[in-house]
């Protein structure tokens, strides 16, 4: 066990060294294999030539786990919502970064090499996904914030008499954070030839907000209808400040039940070290019996099941 956590660490090491030092393949074979690739689709390439030179800065090993992974789609779309320059050689290495350390430590509490290696292998798989979601949940909540004063914006760049393509840039310089990094990329996808319905729907897709879906429909709406778009975008941000003002509210209302959950499900935790801490011997029997293996087990469900129960709970949708 301990070469296997040797081996796993070289690798962890190497995949890591590829992402800082950015190996990459030939510049000129890259760019015409994906522009053969493009003709041979038939795509528009205004709207995959943010695609196309996202993908040519990639290193090789991002290739690689592309080819590997089942959905690696999904997974691209997951690290783009982040807002950051994560690569697939930038997540496969933590990946190999919480395997080798979650081997380690169970090794380290006398599990038995096989239950470490599971235990490894599950927390390589979630660490990292749960990492991702939070960064996309902060993102997102961030972008929350800012959109009723980025439509805001809006309606007075239209009713100062700007065209709906020059307010969005106006928005992207005009307010920082992530309201203005995804309303300054719509506006340079619309500046590079693509439809700005095509591209107010990629970014829609991206942050995955119902508000932002809003804004999208009411335009698409008005350029069908016609009508007054700045009356539109101004109930659609009156309505955002009165959904953001009940999220807030419910917030507030689950709070005590919040911090109550939280503190019931770390007492078993903190139980558990200070028993160790104490009585090293005692609670060493959770880890060397077969019997304290599946009561660890049977614990380590019981609370996961009552955690995800109390977070259903505290949560509302609006």
């Amino acid at each position: 066990m301990l070469a296997l956590i040797a081996i796993l660490a070289f690798a962890a090491a190497a995949v890591l060294a590829a992402a800082v030092f950015d190996i990459r393949p030939p510049a000129r074979g890259r760019m015409v294999r994906r522009a053969r690739a493009l003709a041979a689709r038939g795509a528009d390439p205004a709207a995959t030539s943010e695609r196309a030179l996202r993908r040519s800065a990639e290193g090789s090993f991002d290739h690689v786990l592309r080819r590997l992974l089942p959905r690696p789609a999904v997974l691209q779309d997951r690290l783009e919502a982040t807002g950051r320059p994560i690569t697939f050689t930038h997540y496969g290495a933590t990946c190999l970064g919480a395997l080798v350390v979650t081997g380690a430590l169970g090794l380290v509490l006398h599990l038995p090499p096989p239950m470490a290696l599971i235990e490894a292998l599950g927390m390589a798989i979630w660490l990292p996904h749960v990492g991702v979601g939070l960064l996309i949940a902060r993102r997102r909540n961030a972008f929350l914030k800012q959109f009723p004063d980025a439509i805001g914006l809006i309606v007075r760049g239209l009713r100062a008499g700007l065209p709906v393509s020059e307010t969005i840039g106006v928005v992207g310089r005009e307010i920082p954070g992530p309201a203005g990094e995804e309303f300054r990329r719509t506006a340079e996808q619309v500046r590079l030839g693509q439809p700005l319905e095509a591209a107010l729907g990629h970014a829609a897709g991206r942050m995955g907000i119902a508000e932002f879906n809003f804004l999208v429909i009411a335009l698409s709406v008005q350029r069908e209808t016609g009508g007054n778009l700045a009356e539109t975008l101004e109930n659609l941000e009156h309505i955002l400040r009165r959904r953001q003002q009940m999220r807030l509210k419910i917030k507030a209302m689950a709070s005590e039940a919040t911090a109550s959950g939280l503190i019931l499900g770390s007492l078993p935790v903190v139980m558990l070290i200070l028993m160790y801490v104490v009585s090293r011997d005692y609670i060493r029997q959770l880890f060397v019996n077969p019997t304290g293996h599946l009561m660890l087990a049977g614990a380590g469900a019981s609370l996961t099941v009552g955690a995800l129960i109390m977070r259903k709970m505290t949560r509302f949708e609006i």
